[in-house]
């Protein structure tokens, strides 16, 4: 005040005017008061900046650096500079109390618009740590940090009217009712993610890292990050779709994630064989298919049931038709069976089926049903490949045949 008091009376000793000489003396004392708050605003910074990276370093734990990383203590140091604006401006501008009232508003307007800054980077330092803990790596973090961050702007854009129009804020916040339908309008989707993000961690439908096929969406890959309003998959041609968080719980997808918690990756696969191949199984054709290793003693064992069983009913062999009998597709469901239960890809532990399916149009479907050991998509594919490379090679030594459509040369040929 001796400086402002110092200033106007020398401008009036030199002849100044009287209003010239309040505007002259506001005018340096204003241009002095923006120096001195950024000195001090720089001065500042640098101190926190300083003492916040020395701590950091020295501290065993991780949660200082990622304070520091997000600018937290430069946020804090910002509004320091505008505390000291606030508290001269005043003794500034006494002379005009107008525009003292005008820059006062932007002041405090600024003040919230700081304040959310510092807000804002505290919540993202939290969020970020959040992630390193393994009880949250897998959580939609990302979700309840932009709804707090939506509160937190709320306020402040409310807090901001009301001092701009010196309203009281409560009574500013309770008008809004009138206008609440079309905020709810302008928010839907907001709305509708942070409800679908709530009842997705609930009941833990999807997690940061799990395989996810949306069918509806193009999605086929792994969640990458759970937002308030949308959930980003990158699918494993590395495209990355994006789809609304309240999808989730309005449609339909396929979570993976019970397979790969699970001892085995399912394999179910059907081989159409020609019906018209399909025969009763002679003598001879007994012996030879007794060559081979994994059905012989099945067919000694089988083959002495039927005889006897065929003998005590004195059943006419002449016709295979009469009696029991063995089949070339009986006979080779049980080969793929065993070779399958010997597969050491296989989980033996596991269900692991061979079953005769519907006839159809195409033939009659032979499926295998069982699980690989070894989950990863390239190594599962690799042992369902190498599975059905043998059986399609042990075929022919059944005397059966593969269903294929025939070609037009082969059909005019016939």
């Amino acid at each position: 005040m001796n400086i402002q008091h110092w200033l106007y009376d020398h401008l009036i000793a030199i002849g100044t005017s009287e209003s010239t000489a309040r505007f002259l003396n506001m005018l340096g004392l204003l241009i002095g008061l923006l120096i001195l708050v950024f000195i001090i605003g720089f001065i500042i910074r640098k101190i926190i900046i300083s003492i916040s990276h020395r701590i950091a370093e020295r501290s065993k734990t991780h949660f200082d650096d990622i304070l520091v990383n997000n600018k937290v203590p430069l946020n804090i140091a910002r509004i320091i500079p505008l505390f000291i604006a606030i508290e001269f401006m005043p003794k500034v501008l006494v002379d005009y109390p107008l525009t003292d009232n005008y820059i006062e508003k932007i002041l405090l307007v600024i003040g919230i618009l700081f304040t959310l800054w510092i807000v804002r980077s505290i919540l993202n330092a939290i969020k970020d740590y959040l992630k390193t803990l393994p009880n949250f790596k897998d959580k939609p973090i990302d979700s309840y940090i932009q709804v707090f961050m939506i509160v937190a702007w709320l306020i402040g854009i409310i807090s901001a009217f009301a001092i701009l129009f010196e309203i009281p804020f409560l009574k500013f916040a309770t008008s809004l009712g009138a206008v609440s339908a079309i905020i709810i309008l302008i928010f839907r989707d907001t709305i509708l993610g942070f409800v679908a993000s709530i009842q997705v961690a609930i009941n833990d439908m999807v997690r940061i890292g799990d395989w996810i096929t949306f069918e509806k969406y193009g999605a086929d890959g792994d969640v990458i990050e759970i937002n308030l309003a949308t959930v980003k998959v990158q699918n494993f041609d590395k495209t990355i779709t994006t789809i609304p968080t309240y999808a989730l719980i309005s449609d339909s997808f396929k979570n993976w994630r019970g397979m790969m918690n699970s001892d085995g990756r399912r394999i179910k696969r059907a081989l159409n064989i020609r019906m018209d191949s399909v025969k009763y199984l002679k003598t001879e054709d007994i012996e030879q298919l007794m060559q081979i290793e994994l059905i012989s003693d099945y067919l000694t064992h089988r083959t002495k049931i039927i005889e006897a069983h065929n003998s005590s009913k004195n059943v006419n062999k002449n016709l295979l038709l009469n009696g029991r009998n063995l089949t070339n597709l009986g006979v080779f469901r049980k080969y793929v069976e065993t070779y399958i239960q010997n597969h050491s890809a296989v989980n033996k532990d596991m269900m692991v089926m061979t079953r005769q399916l519907e006839p159809t149009s195409t033939g009659i479907p032979i499926e295998i049903y069982a699980f690989s050991s070894d989950k990863r998509w390239q190594n599962y594919e690799y042992i369902i490949a190498d599975i059905f490379d043998h059986i399609i090679a042990a075929v022919p030594y059944f005397n059966l045949e593969i269903f294929e459509y025939k070609s037009i040369l082969e059909l005019s040929k016939t």
